[in-house]
């Protein structure tokens, strides 16, 4: 069914819906954001028009707030929703609490890493919904059913520990890629130098069922000369040395085969 849909909000994962609405059935018919560049870019890929005051909210069957977890609650507060409608937040994090008693209130959480200017595939991704009644589930489902293939129930506990391994395998590992780069830079080398090491570390990790069977490397094989070699290179950057060894140790740890650690 197609569905009137105003974006609130005009950071990544505002885009990211932008986007994906604008290829969809449905109709965005306004984004509201304070910031105006980026509202007025964000519009234009929705083929909608921007907003910028709270009082000019257009009337919508659903709201998607898509500002971060810490900003729902106020934002929220102030806007002037239509009756009925559906208002869904997208926050991992975030609790139906945090919108108001008197909307129709939802969690549409797009599990995914969005940056400015990438398109996703929104079909390959999960959307984790919930709501407060079991009719405004069925409704925020078969909305989010319309955009993605992966649509499942989460509440907030389970969606925070979701947004926990995201963090993990996607926020933390990237840091790892930085150092990487860091100490490619210092040799003088790209950063595409590590490429097929990341796409090939990538691709076992998912065809695997557990990543730690397929995990390699000096600290599962136990190897304490290469790693001090490792920790000689690193040198007196006491916080790399200390990533280094907590993360060599838990590789250790969770390769209980390992007789070396």
């Amino acid at each position: 069914m197609k569905r009137k849909v105003t974006i609130i909000g005009s950071g990544n994962v505002a885009e990211a819906f932008a986007r994906v609405l604008r290829e969809s059935d449905h109709e965005v018919v306004q984004v509201y954001a304070r910031n105006s560049e980026r509202g007025e870019l964000v519009a234009g890929l929705a083929g909608a028009e921007w907003c910028g005051k709270a009082e000019e909210l257009a009337a919508a069957e659903i709201y998607l707030i898509c500002v971060s977890d810490s900003a729902v609650a106020q934002v929220a507060a102030m806007l002037p929703f239509a009756p009925n409608a559906i208002v869904a937040h997208t926050a991992g994090c975030g609790t139906l609490e945090m919108l108001p008693q008197s909307v129709r209130r939802a969690v549409i959480y797009p599990f995914q890493t969005f940056s400015k200017g990438r398109v996703v595939d929104f079909k390959q991704l999960y959307l984790f919904i919930e709501a407060q009644d079991e009719a405004t589930a069925a409704e925020a489902t078969a909305f989010a059913s319309t955009l993605s293939d992966c649509v499942a129930p989460a509440d907030a506990a389970l969606r925070s520990k979701i947004h926990l391994t995201g963090v993990i395998a996607s926020n933390f590992v990237n840091n790892m890629y930085a150092l990487a780069a860091d100490v490619l830079e210092r040799a003088g080398l790209p950063f595409d130098v590590v490429a097929p090491v990341i796409g090939e570390t990538a691709a076992k990790a998912l065809s695997s069922r557990n990543p730690v069977l397929v995990q390699t490397g000096p600290a599962v094989r136990g190897d304490k000369a290469t790693m001090e070699r490792h920790r000689a290179l690193i040198g007196d950057d006491e916080l790399f040395r200390t990533i280094y060894d907590k993360i060599s140790e838990n590789i250790c740890r969770l390769k209980e085969t390992s007789k070396s650690c």
